[in-house]
C-alpha cells in the first residue's frame, strides 16, 4: 500500500504543469528560460511549481552564473514506479488466487 509520502508525492506530480516540467526535465538539464519557452507558463507561476518540485525532492538545482538548471532526480521517479509495479503485482496475485474477503 502507498505510504502518505507516496501520496504527497503523486499531489504534486498530479499537477498538469509540474507533470509537464518533470517530462522535460526527464530529457535535459534546463534553466528556468528554457521551461518558460517550453511550457508557456509565466516567470512567476513556473518559478512556484519547481519550488514545489524541488521540496518534494523530485528536482535539483545547480547555479550557473545568473541562472539556475534544473534536473530531475530519476531515483525519486523510480522509486515511485517501483511501488506501483509491486502493487500491479499484488493485484496480479490477487487476481490469479481469486482472494476476495465474504460480505459479512
Amino acid at each position: 500500500m502507498l505510504t502518505s509520502v507516496d501520496t504527497d508525492l503523486l499531489r504534486v506530480l498530479a499537477d498538469p504543469l509540474r507533470l509537464q516540467i518533470v517530462t522535460l526535465l526527464a530529457k535535459e538539464t534546463l534553466c528556468s528560460t528554457h521551461l518558460i519557452e517550453e511550457t508557456g507558463a509565466r516567470q512567476t507561476n513556473l518559478s512556484n511549481h519547481l519550488k514545489v518540485l524541488r521540496e518534494a525532492g523530485v528536482v535539483e538545482t545547480e547555479p550557473c552564473g545568473r541562472f539556475t538548471y534544473y534536473r530531475l532526480k530519476p531515483d525519486v521517479i523510480a522509486s515511485l514506479a517501483g511501488q506501483f509495479a509491486d502493487l500491479a503485482e499484488t493485484a496480479r496475485a490477487t487476481a490469479e488466487h481469486h482472494v476476495k474477503r465474504s460480505c459479512p
